[in-house]
Order: C-alpha cells, then structure tokens, then sequence
C-alpha cells in the first residue's frame, strides 16, 4: 500500500473559460505525487509544443500570451485542453477543459414601437447572441430604466414589461448589450400611451406564454407570462405533471413571470402559465417545458489496490448526471483496449484485469462525460511480486481419458521450490471469456489431476502456478485438449394405440441426448427376427405414426438416437392392437354424420309439433267463441218462432244445423232504440229451421237449461247431448218475408242425427 501524498493525482484541473480576443489566458494544472513529475499540455488531442505563443509556466500551468479566434495561418486558440502527468508509476490525463473565443452579435431582435391604452400591458423585447452572455439593460429617453418602479419588470433574456400604463409612460426606448467582447445599442421604439382607461369587459388573453429552456444546476431560470383582460386577470402557475412547484428558491417578478433560482434536476418539467378571470373559472393557459442538465459527477471513485501476479484486479467507478453520462477507461492516458483478460461490465463502470502480470501495473482512469461537462477519477494497480518466488512449473501435458475426462500432469518448477505449499490448475473452456475460468487446489506432493465432469467433444484450456505464502508462481505455458466424442443417450419412448392398424411412436427431445444428428426407429413382429426400418428421422422430430400393422399379433418398437460418434443404446416398447379391435367390435363408432342428420330431423319435429299445438289452441278458441254466439242467436230465433208465424219450409236451407248447450237471456233491452233483431239476419246466419217437433225440444232444452235473468252461464254438455239435424229441401214455393204457410208444415225426421 501507498499513502495518499504517494499516488500521483490532480490538484488543480485545467477549466472551461472564454477568452478575449488579443489578450492573455491561463490554464491551470498542479499535480502531486511521488517525483519526478513531467507535465504536458494537449489541445483537441495534439501534444503542445512550446512557443512564443503558447508555453508552460514553472507550476505547470498552461500560459497563451494572445489569445486568437482565428490565426493568419488559419489556426485557432479555440478547442479542448488536457494536461497529462507522468512519473514512475504511470500517467495521469486532467479533464477536458472547452475554451471559448468572447463573442457578440449583432441585434437579431429590435424593439418595436407600440400604442396602448391607459391600464394596459406593454413589452418591448431585444434578442442578442453573445458569449458570455450580454446583460441587457434598458434606457428610456435616453436614461437608464428605474428599476425600483414595481410596473416595471426587467427580464434576463431582454424583455421589459409595464403593467398599469400612465400617460407618464410613454417615450423612446432601447437596450443596451454588454459582455466582455464588446457593448451594443438596438435601436430605438416609441411608446405612446392613449386614452383613458376602458371599462369595457374583455376576455384573459396571454400576450407572451413560457419558451422551452435547458439550463444547468446551479444557473437560475426565468419563465415569461403576461396577460391581459379587464377586469385584470390572475395569473398563476402549475406543473403539468401535478408535482408542487414548491417555494425555495421560487420568485414571481412582475405580475406573473415564474423565476427559479439554484436550479436542479428536480425543476426539470412542463410548466403551465393560466390568466384565469377573478370570481370564475374563465381561463387562457400556455406552457413551456424546462430541462435542467447536470454535469457528470462520481458516486463511487476507483481505488489504488496491490494485488499479487496471476490474481484478478476490479476497479469500480460509478458517475451520475443529466443526461447520463458515458463511461470511458485510460490506461496510462491511452484508451483502454478490452481484450480476454480485461474486461468492461455493468455500462463500464466495472472494470476487471484476470491473471494479472507485471505488464498491468499502471494508472487507470475513469472519464465520465456528457452534454452538461466531464469529470474523472484515478486508481493504480500495483502487482505485487517478491523475490524468490517459484519459477512457472513446467512439462505441462493433458490428455483425453474419456468424453468427461482429462488427465492433467507437470513438473515441478526448476527454482525455489522449498516453500511451495501447493498447486493450482486453472480450467476453463478454450471458447468461454477468462472470467468463465475456474481453479482446482493440488497438494505440493502431486503433479497429476483428474479433470472430471467435462462435455464431450470440448477443448478445454489448462495451465499451472506454484503457490506459496508469499505468492504465485507465474503462470505455466498454456496446454489445449478436446475430449472424446460421446454417443447419444438413450430417448424417452411412447406409444399410442391410433386404431387397428396404426400406432404412434412419441419421444421427448432431452439436453441428455448431447449432441445428436437423429433418430433410428425400428419395429417388428415379436415373433419375427428381422426388423422393419431403420427409419431415419431428422433430431427436431418427436413423433412417427406406424401404419399398415396387423391387428392380431404384438408388435416390438425401437428407437435410438445416433450422431457422428455411433448409435446410441435403443429404447424398446411393446404394443398389442388385439383389444382395440375388441372394443371396436363391441362399441362401434358412431356414425356423427347420420347422428347430426337425426338431431336434426328431431328438431324439426319438435318445431312442428309446436306450431301444431297452437293451431288447434287457436281453432279452439274460435270454435267456443262462435258457438257461444250461435247459441246466444238460436235462443232468440226460438223466442221469436212463438210469436210470430212459422216460415215455409220452401223459405228455408236444405240443410240445418241445431247445438244443443247453454243459452242466454235476450239481451235486446241493452239496445238503446229499441229496435228487434232483423228476421232477415236470422236468415242469414240460420238458413234453416228445424221442424216444429225438433223447435220444441229445443225450447224445453232451453228452458231447462236457461239461466236466471241477473246472469249469464255457461254450460258444457257432454257428446251424447250433440246433435246435427239435416233436412230435405222443400220443393214448395217460397212465400213472402214474414207470412204464414198456406198449409201446415211436414215433420220430417232427422236424416242425420248423431
């Protein structure tokens, strides 16, 4: 271990700065470490040469006498500068420092005359690109701006504002631009101020809303929002995403303008500027996004370690900022080139140096560097190595047992062998990264170890070091043998019965196979000697239907896997078809078709059933309702045949129709006009009238069956109480509506009576 006053480090590092045209600049670099120390400056990456220019000064420190923008041989003092520091134990290189020619445009924006009514708003801007930036001050009439009017707002970026306009206000104004490259006027704008001020309502309006920002930790942001209406509008601010906009460091200036002193990562967001109408939710919004940027800066620095020869040296450095900053590794001021002993993880952030040698002692650097600036952190490996050491054992020799199998032998060293304690054999797949290596401990007495658990047709890499309780030997030569091929391992196997001739054979793909280039499948009658196959099959197959097999016999199937080192052992499986030509027999397949095609037709039956269940519903309904009135007209017909005279049979149908039931009470007295039921429509509905006999047992029936005069009923007579009357056409002339027959009618039977 070395203390802090030994390691070699940068005191001072060389700064961004902006020079002046044709005057001196200084660049800083002070170092300390173990001495001597050589110092030297880089520009853009080209060593510096001392000149009458540009020389060092005793303290290292960089000195350019005039400095120039652009140089009569086309050159310029402008670029990037490094120091670097180099002594015994390495080299050091400082940051990057940007140096920057002081500039000044001219006015790109000019304030612009304006007329404004008394109580109103007016802004007047001017826009200028310099480096630094100008500080833009403000003359009215040709003096400077009172700032300590509190209507009137100076902004950083060349604005000014006045609010509650005053006939005083009006007059000639323009800016002034300065920095340390040169002072600028803009020219000059009228401000009239007119009238007196307006009572007339008017919506919030924003004039000017936020522009988008990026910045830097530390500098101070000012977000512009000005607004108009009448009455006057409230102007407030919020974060787009709903976070607090919080108070430290929080200002307004003016009547609205959002300024953030310190800024950090944190204020970086969408803010959104609203004019809202006092007492209502009337409201103009306007947004503008800022983006703070932060220098890359460490959380967790490399540290100087000292490690023996042939262990594995970590360096870790770890760099935070906005944007993220990138990692870069120097090895002695040179970029870091990865190899298979030096390797970069985790975003390069870790950095790990396998079976380190002298030749890794150097000064390692981690660079981190975005948008926002650059930073950088040292460490040193020491490799420790003692004198008296053992010598690197030697014969190193490996050779193939088996497929899983090396023997590794060597020799002792030819030096200082007296305080070995022990051997260590370092293995590792010739085709993995070093950090894939692993290592195996021998006893001192031992010059040979069995290397087991190895792949099959692998090489593997093996070399030997000497250790003892002061350190390693180096390593030994490096030795480089394959094990043997291994045949496949026997596959998994299935077998599925498909139907009565065919059987399917499956098998599951397992890493235990190794590698293979297929598969052999064979099969046999069991009672037969010769096998049917081999079927050669592709190592993505999984599965092979038998076909064409004989239902009645036991069938033997084989399958193993094989690759360019032989067959694999087989796996065998027995199968019968007998039982499932048995179960065919006795439960046949269904035929789905002619099933679907029943399930069908049964369907459409239950569909029609259906339709005829409601026909007749429908035919019964109506038969009950015309019968109820056909009954309802008979009993009148009835009433009216005993008072009136009998019509000639030659006057009535050929055909009458009687229903013996239920009648009802003469309902003519609900007529409103008193008027009879018209012979004719009896006509019309009863054709024919049965014969006097059939009249009066209808009557009586009528009788007997009629209900009380204050309600109706109905009765149900059974079929034995149905009868139909059919009678003859009478061949006498019909006689006039409503007179009697000439002579008494004729009783006929019932030609039909049931």
């Amino acid at each position: 271990d070395f203390g802090r006053s030994s390691e070699l480090a940068f005191v001072v590092e060389p700064s961004d700065d902006i020079a002046v045209q044709e005057q001196p600049l200084i660049l800083y670099c002070q170092v300390e470490g173990i001495q001597p120390i050589t110092i030297t400056w880089r520009k853009n990456g080209v060593m510096i040469v001392d000149s009458e220019n540009a020389f060092m000064l005793a303290n290292g420190s960089l000195y350019v006498s005039r400095f120039q923008r652009v140089r009569g041989d086309g050159s310029s003092d402008e670029g990037e500068y490094d120091c670097m520091a180099q002594n015994h134990y390495g080299l050091l290189v400082s940051r990057k420092a940007k140096i920057q020619a002081a500039t000044m445009s001219d006015f790109h924006i000019h304030p612009q005359n304006a007329v404004v009514e008394e109580g109103g708003v007016a802004r007047f801007q001017c826009q200028i690109h310099g480096l630094p930036e100008p500080v833009i001050l403000w003359h009215k009439n040709s003096m400077p701006v009172n700032t300590d009017n509190e209507r009137y707002t100076l902004l950083p970026k060349g604005v000014l504002q006045i609010t509650g306009l005053r006939a005083e206000d009006s007059g000639i104004f323009h800016c002034v631009a300065t920095n340390i490259a040169n002072v600028k006027f803009s020219r000059e704008a009228r401000l009239t101020v007119s009238g007196s001020h307006s009572t007339v309502y008017k919506d919030p309006m924003i004039l000017v809303g936020p522009e988008n920002l990026t910045l830097t930790v530390h500098q101070t942001a000012v977000l512009e929002c000005i607004a108009t209406g009448n009455p006057r509008p409230i102007v407030s601010w919020s974060r787009l995403d709903g976070r607090p906009i919080g108070v430290e460091g929080i200002q307004v200036l003016g009547t609205g303008n959002l300024m953030i002193s310190d800024l950090t990562v944190q204020h970086s967001g969408i803010y959104v500027c609203a004019a809202n109408k006092p007492g209502t939710r009337v409201r103009r919004t306007a947004q503008g996004s800022l983006v703070v940027q932060a220098p890359a800066e460490f959380v967790q620095h490399p540290q100087s370690i000292s490690r023996p020869v042939g262990t594995t040296a970590i360096f870790t450095c770890v760099a935070q900022g906005e944007p993220p900053p990138q990692i870069t590794w120097l090895r002695n001021g040179q970029i870091l080139e990865t190899s298979d002993h030096i390797k970069l993880k985790n975003n390069n952030s870790t950095l790990s140096i396998y079976g380190i040698n002298q030749a890794d002692e150097a000064i390692y650097q981690c660079l981190a560097e975005n948008s926002a600036g650059s930073t950088q952190a040292s460490a040193r490996l020491t490799v420790l190595w003692a004198d008296g050491l053992p010598s690197p054992p030697q014969g190193v020799r490996a050779e193939t047992v088996s497929a899983t199998t090396i023997q590794v032998s060597w020799e002792k060293p030819l030096q200082n062998t007296k305080e070995i304690i022990g051997y260590v054999l370092h293995i590792r797949k010739a085709a993995d990264p070093v950090e894939m290596e692993y290592q195996e401990a021998v006893s001192k007495s031992t010059f040979q170890q069995l290397v087991t658990d190895l792949e099959p047709s692998t090489s593997y890499s093996f070399y030997i070091k000497a250790y003892t309780s002061r350190g390693a030997s180096k390593a030994s030569e490096v030795t480089v043998v394959s094990t043997l091929g291994e045949v496949p391992a026997m596959p998994s196997l299935f077998i599925k019965v498909i139907n009565s001739t065919t059987v399917q054979a499956t098998w599951e793909p397992s890493i235990k196979l190794g590698q293979h280039e297929g598969f052999k499948l064979y099969y046999r009658k069991v009672h037969l000697s010769q096998y049917t196959g081999p079927v050669l099959l592709a190592s993505n197959i999984t599965a092979y239907n038998i076909t064409h097999l004989d239902a009645s016999v036991v069938y033997e199937v084989k399958l193993l896997a094989y690759n360019q080192h032989g067959d694999g052992n087989s796996t065998v499986r027995f199968v019968s078809l007998r039982e499932t030509v048995e179960r065919t027999v006795l439960n046949p397949p269904c035929d789905c078709m002619k099933d679907e095609q029943n399930n069908k037709t049964s369907t459409t039956g239950i569909i029609i059933g259906i339709h005829i269940g409601v026909t007749c519903i429908i035919f019964c309904i109506l038969f009950l309702m015309f019968g109820y009135r056909g009954r309802l007209l008979m009993c009148k017909n009835v009433q009216e045949q005993l008072s009136t005279p009998q019509i000639p049979r030659s006057q009535r149908s050929a055909t009458g129709l009687v229903l013996n039931g239920a009648t009802r009470r003469d309902r003519d007295d609900r007529d409103l006009n008193g008027k009879q039921l018209d012979m004719n429509e009896l006509e019309r509905l009863f054709p024919a009238s049965p014969s006097q006999e059939q009249q009066e047992k209808g009557i009586m029936s009528a009788h007997s069956l009629s209900a009380p005069h204050d309600e109706t009923q109905i009765s149900t007579l059974p079929l034995d109480e149905f009868s139909i009357i059919e009678e003859q056409p009478d061949p006498l002339p019909k006689h006039p509506h409503g007179s009697s027959p000439a002579a008494p009618a004729r009783n006929h039977g019932p030609a039909n009576e049931g």
